[in-house]
């Protein structure tokens, strides 16, 4: 009988079986492993591979240069979104909270920002958070020059607010002091030290010193903002303010969305229009003045920024030329964005004053003075402030009238003009405390108004 022999098989080995007992152990172990692990599966304690992270994972270079995009935007603050420079930085240090340099930038960032904000306290209280994130940087790179030089700024933007005792302010001073010159010791080519110094200095009374550095840093770096703005801000206080607009003028040309550099532009040419030898060269300037508030109030309007600041500014100037109804409109326009800012209805109240329109003076200055509860009107497009004043037919509302007071026939006309579902808002006002010489100013006009109604009556 002929056997055949399969290709690839040897005559010389015996026959193995094709299973042993360790090889089925194995494939039971495997299966029992796979049931497990799709079990788990199942129960979402695993996690199937390839699938998308529930958020995008950024690095943290990738939130800073969108912070810094919207820095060169102007859009440091937005207080009705996420998407400005302050809560990208934020973001990033989510990511990283041990980021010394993110720190630092959120911290001149946050001090700049507090320029906007229109009450003594907000402006306090975004410098303390500037001062607790500089603090955290430095703690994480004692010896970075920069960190200690931005934390020079921060510490003398905060020793100008109002609300700190005359030891306080002093303590910070000493302290940015301390910070510059530091910051200058790790790097006594620091641009950001030479003028932050200066800037130092110049809340010191050392002029001359402040003038000396501020010279090194342009001539140093003549492409930062930084140091044609503290460059600008020297000249200012030395009363050169055309050589001070030209350095504005300057930083706005690298910062060209920064508001803050227009206001101080046009504050100014303001200056310079209070001090014409005539009318004529007064007007000039006073226009150029407007030209920059409004420039600054484009800026805003255009980036979504409700920033009262260029509309007192423009307000001011309006008054200063004696055109009292176009300021009190525009002193109503920075009230709208901010209703329960006492020192905003005690500007309106000063422009009221000056237009001897003591009637209105009355209710804004008793607002910045003993704080009141407001009414404002809702339109489906604008918001218009009542500030207390009296309830006329065509501005009033119904609820406003049961509070004012109004005729029968003013009640219908409110609801024809408005209809019954016209909502209305009402808004406390906490009075100002005695922080400066201007609210201290509020008040006396405030008891001069009194006297005069009181002896009219």
């Amino acid at each position: 009988m002929t056997r055949v022999v399969s290709e690839g098989r040897s005559l010389f080995r015996p026959v193995k079986p094709r299973d042993n007992l360790y090889r089925v152990l194995l494939l039971v172990v495997l299966i029992l492993g796979g049931v497990w692990l799709l079990h788990l599966v199942g129960g979402g304690v695993v996690k199937p591979v390839l699938l998308p992270t529930p958020t995008p994972t950024r690095t943290v270079n990738s939130y800073i240069q969108q912070a810094q995009a919207y820095f060169d935007a102007g859009k440091l603050d937005d207080p009705a979104s996420q998407n400005d420079a302050i809560d990208t930085y934020l973001a990033a240090l989510a990511v990283d909270p041990n980021d010394a340099d993110a720190l630092a930038e959120l911290a001149r960032i946050e001090t700049y920002s507090s320029s906007a904000l229109s009450s003594d306290s907000a402006r306090l209280a975004r410098l303390q958070e500037a001062k607790t994130h500089i603090d955290q940087a430095v703690a994480l790179a004692p010896d970075d020059s920069t960190v200690h030089a931005v934390r020079a700024f921060v510490l003398d933007w905060y020793a100008s607010s109002n609300l700190l005792t005359a030891d306080e302010r002093q303590d910070a001073l000493n302290e940015a002091e301390g910070s510059a010159v530091r910051s200058l010791q790790l790097d006594p080519n620091n641009i950001l030290a030479l003028a932050f110094y200066a800037e130092v200095l110049v809340d010191q009374q050392n002029w001359d010193q402040a003038l000396q550095y501020a010279e090194q840093a342009v001539a140093r770096a003549p492409n930062s903002f930084d140091a044609h703005r503290v460059y600008a801000t020297v000249l200012e206080t030395l009363g050169r303010y055309r050589d001070s607009i030209s350095e504005f003028n300057r930083a706005a040309e690298l910062a060209p969305n920064l508001t803050y550099l227009y206001l101080r532009i046009g504050y100014g040419y303001r200056n310079l229009g209070s001090r014409a030898a005539t009318e004529d060269a007064a007007k000039a300037l006073y226009d150029t003045a407007l030209i920059y508030f409004d420039r600054a109030a484009t800026i805003n309007a255009q980036l979504g920024l409700k920033d009262p600041q260029p509309f007192i500014a423009i307000a001011k100037t309006y008054a200063q030329e004696g055109e009292f109804l176009i300021a009190s409109l525009n002193a109503e326009k920075a009230l709208s964005f901010n209703p329960s800012d006492a020192d905003t209805y005690g500007q309106l109240g000063m422009i009221y004053v000056q237009a001897r329109n003591y009637e209105s003076a009355l209710p804004a200055l008793q607002c910045a003075v003993e704080g009141c509860d407001t009414w404002w009107r809702l339109p489906p497009d604008d918001i218009s402030a009542q500030a207390g004043l009296p309830c006329h037919k065509d501005d009033c509302t119904p609820l406003m009238c049961e509070k004012a007071g109004c005729s029968d026939k003013e009640k219908s006309v409110a609801l024809s003009w408005y209809g019954a579902d016209y909502q209305i808002k009402q808004i406390t006002v906490a009075p100002l405390e005695l922080t400066n010489l201007t609210v201290a100013y509020y008040y006396v006009r405030y008891g001069s108004v009194l006297a005069y109604l009181s002896e009219k009556g």
